[in-house]
């Protein structure tokens, strides 16, 4: 993470996804307040899903394989134009249209959020933010499923994704 990230602001919200302030993204990772992120699952059109490997200089579980193209709501921020922004800044994806799946509420030892979920299709081309991104791949619903456990996966998109599946086996 840059100094520039660090220092960036971010809203923190209480148990009902209420603003109740706003403080820099290092003092809510410190502080491990609750705060707003987007997380995207990236499909084409053969129904495989983008998963992607941190950078080792992720302020935030670095070097864990993650299901969705995710990140932090900044100050003010709407959640659908945090996902856009997301998916455009770290895998070069514009144009597309987000399809909300679901919200969930994350506790976690070192992050804890509130969580807006979408889905979109993709079938173009993917250009990783090299600050971001090791290394991504699109893989099947088997091949997912079978890697949750070889694989160190980031816990809230494990969370996400077992939520996924059980929300929509349709998708599989």
């Amino acid at each position: 993470m840059t100094d520039s990230g660090a220092a960036e602001l971010v809203d923190i919200v209480d148990e009902a996804d209420r603003v109740v302030g706003r403080t820099t993204r290092a003092q809510m990772r410190r502080d491990n307040l609750l705060h707003r992120v987007v997380a995207i699952l990236c499909r084409n059109r053969d129904g495989k899903i983008y998963v992607h490997r941190r950078t080792a200089t992720k302020d935030l579980f670095p070097n864990l394989y993650d299901m969705f193209t995710a990140g932090m709501v900044g100050a003010g921020e709407s959640y659908d134009d945090a996902a856009l922004r997301e998916l455009e800044e770290e895998l070069g994806i514009r144009g597309v249209t987000l399809h909300p799946l679901f919200r969930h509420r994350y506790e976690g030892d070192r992050t804890r959020s509130h969580t807006a979920v979408y889905s979109v299709e993709w079938n173009g081309p993917i250009a990783h933010q090299p600050s971001e991104i090791a290394w991504g791949a699109f893989r099947s619903h088997s091949e997912l499923v079978a890697n949750l456990e070889q694989f160190e996966f980031v816990p809230d998109g494990a969370e996400l994704f077992t939520r996924y599946l059980a929300d929509y086996p349709e998708h599989r």
